[in-house]
């Protein structure tokens, strides 16, 4: 579905200050180690480990309602970087290692694999399986699983783009000792933290041999994908819910305490999702409006939580076509985007932060206030415009063509949609806003079908050998924008092998300072999530999540009520 948007076109930078983004709407109807895992012992016997909820004495049964995101725009966990996968598909599956929901993801802890011994030249990885596991088609689940699901993961077939691929580029073998002994053998050592934080993120769900080779190992089309998770597809409706039920032959015995869960289809940040929490129609809540979390706060019987969320809200710039095969017309794109007006914009809708292209609340980036200080960060924009013309006149591009400018349907993306819409004529440049659904966003992207286009991708660590590669690299699976640039690309080789702290930070800086001067994208805002839940809500522990993507499995979710 394809809307476009002719009206209002007038609005100025100022206008964008002074309204509300209530009113633009109506035009439409850290701490620095965040995101790496606790200390990981290079040897863990887990077999006698079983997973239970925090909290004493859970009680059996009952139906969770959760207003979420669940639009994907195909079925393929492993293909998509979107929460309409994840967030709701996440329960049907199970990983080989995972993050432990009762500390916030913290802790990395067994899973499929209760056991791991890593060699001390951190080559080798080498996990025992549990026994006895099948499918929800009944069939078993072997290391032959483990072995088909991460080759595909690390080098994906012809037609398949997994986000996740360059978290394995050192993986040089996957060898199966046994049916339950698997081991991933790397060509060079990793740090064991980035190895063991790639292998338990809640992407890496584990599918079958069987599935993948019936289906030619794409399942964007196949939407009840056999898991071993403790909850199961039960019914679907399009765009409005998604019915999961118990798996009554789930491995970990007593889990999961829930009957089921419904999905409900609620876009994040709107007016519905808050509505439907403060009203009772839901249990939980996830990626509220700053409004709704507030009154929540206030509201006896409701707990909030604020969170980082590992996303990056962007512009991608199309390099392939004219003008934007131009560095200088992608430095000024950069320029003209006035970052703190566009999180402005937006404050009432979404929780965002202004930043580069790093991640603001990581350990990796630039302080802030050094940051405010560059071209197209300052408090007056007007020096970022000046120099953003005077590259546009350089380049030949003072009357540039109108531009493509697609926009994902979301309420924060549309509004980021006008505004940037109104920066851009203020230097001359027309645009058509194109306003599209996940699955035609995803698919446009990916074929090059737009000018530019609004949205948001994610990661699943903070360490900057995961996006770099994934987002920025050349051929990187989300590299949206098909940049290309030979001396970022060998920067990031250094950066994913160099241990010393010291010399990895001046390349990362160098990767920074190359990035600002040829951008692979206008980096607009990076996320906060908040989300909301009736205090009878038990088994889960939100307040210091990264991202919101690898405690994704509600097996220690209960209800306190009769």
């Amino acid at each position: 579905m394809i809307t476009r948007h002719p009206a209002r076109t007038n609005w100025s930078r100022r206008d964008m200050l002074r309204g509300s983004a209530a009113a633009l709407l109506g035009a439409y109807g850290l701490a620095p180690r965040y995101g790496l895992a606790a200390d990981i012992p290079m040897e863990y016997d887990g077999s006698k480990f079983q997973m239970a909820a925090p909290e004493p004495n859970p009680k059996r049964g009952g139906v969770m309602r959760y207003g979420i995101l669940n639009r994907p725009p195909h079925f393929d966990v492993h293909q998509s970087g979107t929460v309409g996968n994840i967030g709701t598909q996440g329960c049907m599956f199970d990983n080989l290692i995972r993050r432990d929901p009762r500390d916030s993801g913290k802790t990395i802890i067994p899973d499929l694999a209760h056991s791991w011994e890593i060699a001390k030249d951190g080559k080798t990885y080498t996990f025992h399986l549990r026994q006895g596991i099948q499918f929800h088609d009944g069939a078993d689940f072997t290391s032959a699983d483990i072995k088909a699901t991460f080759d595909r993961i690390a080098k994906p077939p012809a037609g398949v783009s997994i986000p996740r691929t360059p978290l394995f580029r050192a993986v040089s073998e996957i060898n199966t000792r046994d049916k339950h002994t698997v081991e991933f053998k790397l060509a060079a050592p990793r740090s064991v933290n980035f190895m063991m934080s790639a292998f338990a993120t809640g992407w890496n769900v584990i599918f079958s041999k069987k599935t993948l080779e019936e289906n030619n190992y794409d399942l964007r089309k196949v939407f009840n994908i056999p898991g071993t998770g403790p909850f199961k597809t039960q019914r679907r409706v399009e765009n409005e819910v998604w019915v999961m039920e118990r798996n009554p032959n789930y491995w970990n015995k007593g889990l999961p305490y829930l009957d089921g869960i419904e999905f409900y289809n609620l876009l994040p940040f709107s007016p519905e999702l808050g509505s439907a929490i403060l009203s009772g129609r839901v249990d939980y809540a996830r990626a509220l409006d700053p409004a709704t979390a507030r009154k929540a706060a206030t509201t006896p019987g409701l707990s909030t939580a604020k969170f980082y969320q590992s996303v990056i809200h962007a512009t991608w710039m199309n390099a392939k076509k004219q003008p934007f095969d131009d560095p200088r017309v992608r430095r000024a794109m950069h320029l003209l985007c006035d970052k703190q007006v566009l999180v402005d914009v937006v404050k009432d809708v979404s929780p965002l932060m202004t930043g580069g292209f790093i991640y603001p609340f990581s350990e990796f980036a630039t302080p802030k206030d050094q940051l405010a200080k560059w071209l197209g960060y300052q408090d007056d924009p007007a020096p970022a415009i000046k120099e953003a013309k005077s590259l546009l006149a350089a380049a030949g591009q003072s009357n540039m063509r109108s531009l493509d400018f697609m926009v994902r349907d979301l309420n924060h993306h549309k509004l980021f949609g006008q505004a940037i819409q109104a920066m851009l004529r203020d230097a001359g440049i027309q645009s058509n806003l194109r306003t599209v659904v996940e699955s035609v966003w995803f698919g446009d992207a990916t074929a090059g079908n737009y000018d530019l286009a609004v949205g948001a991708i994610v990661s699943t660590l903070l360490d900057p050998s995961d996006y770099f590669n994934a987002w920025y690299r050349t051929d990187g699976p989300q590299n949206y924008s098909f940049w290309h640039n030979a001396e970022f690309d060998k920067l990031v080789d250094q950066i994913d092998v160099e241990t010393d702290t010291r010399k990895r930070m001046a390349l990362i800086r160098q990767a920074e300072d190359l990035m600002e001067q040829d951008p692979p994208l206008v980096p607009v805002a990076w996320e906060n999530i908040l989300d909301v839940w009736y205090n009878y809500v038990k088994g889960h522990n939100p307040k210091d999540y990264f991202g919101i993507y690898d405690v994704v499995r509600f097996d220690t979710f209960w209800l306190d009520k009769a």
